[in-house]
């Protein structure tokens, strides 16, 4: 009896094992960087499991030719059946990696097509970004079998595909009676439960995958105004570590806010190695400039070039044809950045000090000496003194004022030793003063 059950209890596990399984994704709405990783993840996670297939419904009307080719490529490259069932629309990068999938269904009403590069405005692109847009959708359409005339046909309008179209003034968008005809897609069907009956899926697993949460929080970082928000919690972070002695959090939430910028990035393929070792050099070019060769020369420029060129290239990918409008936009929104940033860090230097928030930050009361711990004088009494600065001011360093060594501090000047200098403020056991001209 024993030998009986162990035998159905392996013929009950093998019949799970061999049961077919057929993986089905979502590509919607707007195409951008942040689909490929879930792209990816799903053809891994498919072939792993020795899924008979994958269907990607899609319903898009396109986005960014970089995040479309990346898409591509993961759809091509997959060692399985790849099913594109167009639900309503595949338009411009839509076409192209509807294109990417072996077999192509449509429902009925629904369209594919129009795949000129445009920017962000929907101004044509040149004709250096329409060659490339045309060599994409030709070679796919090529791999799996496909008119190559039409795919062409759908970036420019200059082609001419005799028996679809009589003029040259208009791109080729195919609706689904038009694709079946001209063999552009492979069937046209309604819903998901016929085309299981039409690939034979009756009987396999369908699993569906969605996005995780770190796809999606990667997706959200690629967000401008959140990538941009993180630069300027990195620049503000990393420049009140240097205006201020120690560690503190601030620097935490810069370096914080920078890993995920360009963690990110380089999910996304929009950063790499490269630029994120360009700006850990920047930032420690800066530092030798300030701390070892106080002014401003060689490190310092050569420091900030790097810090700026990796957060640029951060912002844009490897991409073989980066069009001029992805170019553009991340010039803007670098430029719209610094200028915040330096807001913010005007205000902060101008307000902060004077806030409750700060002094409860810095030491204002002096510290019993029983209690085992060294206390700083008060200074008030020095406001308006003057005296020498001992040594470089960079921007904090040593004073002489009435014959006392101080620890002073200056608004970011750079102050030689042996100049005369003056208390402006006291904040604390914070002696801030400024040169004498």
């Amino acid at each position: 009896m024993k030998r009986l059950i162990f035998f159905i209890l392996i013929l009950i596990t093998a019949s799970l094992a061999a049961q077919e399984k057929v993986y089905k994704a979502n590509i919607e709405g707007d195409i951008n960087l942040g689909i490929a990783p879930y792209i990816k993840r799903v053809v891994k996670e498919a072939e792993d499991n020795f899924a008979s297939a994958i269907i990607f419904r899609i319903n898009t009307f396109g986005g960014r030719v970089d995040a479309a080719t990346q898409i591509k490529d993961a759809i091509l490259n997959s060692k399985i059946k790849t099913i594109a069932f167009i639900d309503k629309r595949a338009i411009s990068a839509g076409a192209l990696i509807a294109l990417s999938c072996e077999k192509i269904v449509m429902v009925p009403g629904a369209l594919m097509g129009a795949s000129t590069v445009v920017d962000q405005t929907g101004q044509k692109q040149s004709e250096k970004y329409q060659s490339y847009m045309r060599s994409e959708m030709r070679a796919t359409a090529e791999k799996n079998g496909r008119r190559t005339d039409i795919a062409q046909a759908m970036v420019d309008e200059t082609i001419i595909v005799a028996d679809l179209q009589d003029d040259s003034t208009k791109l080729i968008t195919l609706t689904s009676e038009e694709a079946l005809k001209f063999k552009m897609a492979d069937t046209v069907l309604t819903n998901i439960d016929q085309l299981k009956e039409y690939f034979d899926f009756q009987d396999a697993e369908f699993i569906t995958l969605d996005s995780n949460w770190a796809e999606d929080f990667v997706r959200f970082v690629n967000n401008p105004i959140i990538s941009s928000l993180l630069i300027m919690l990195g620049l503000i972070g990393l420049y009140t570590e240097i205006k201020t002695p120690g560690w503190g959090i601030a620097g935490t939430v810069g370096i914080i806010s920078l890993a995920i910028f360009f963690g990110a990035g380089y999910i996304l393929e929009l950063a790499s190695i490269l630029e994120i070792l360009m700006f850990v050099i920047g930032v420690v070019l800066l530092l030798i400039e300030i701390f070892a060769f106080p002014g401003f020369g060689v490190f310092g420029i050569a420091g900030i070039i790097l810090m700026v060129g990796s957060l640029f290239l951060g912002l844009i990918s490897d991409f073989e044809m980066i069009d001029w409008s992805i170019i553009s936009i991340a010039i803007i929104q670098l430029g719209f950045t610094f200028l915040f940033t330096f807001i913010v860090i005007y205000f902060l230097l101008k307000f902060l000090p004077k806030t409750e928030i700060w002094g409860k930050l810095i030491l204002q009361e002096k510290v019993a000496a029983k209690s085992g711990y060294a206390a700083r004088p008060q200074f008030e009494h020095f406001i308006g003194l003057q005296g020498v600065a001992f040594t470089d001011l960079r921007p904090a360093g040593t004073a002489l004022i009435e014959g006392n060594r101080v620890d002073v501090v200056t608004e970011g000047d750079y102050i030689k030793n042996g100049s005369r200098i003056l208390v402006k403020s006291v904040e604390g056991s914070k002696v801030v003063v400024e040169v004498i001209k």
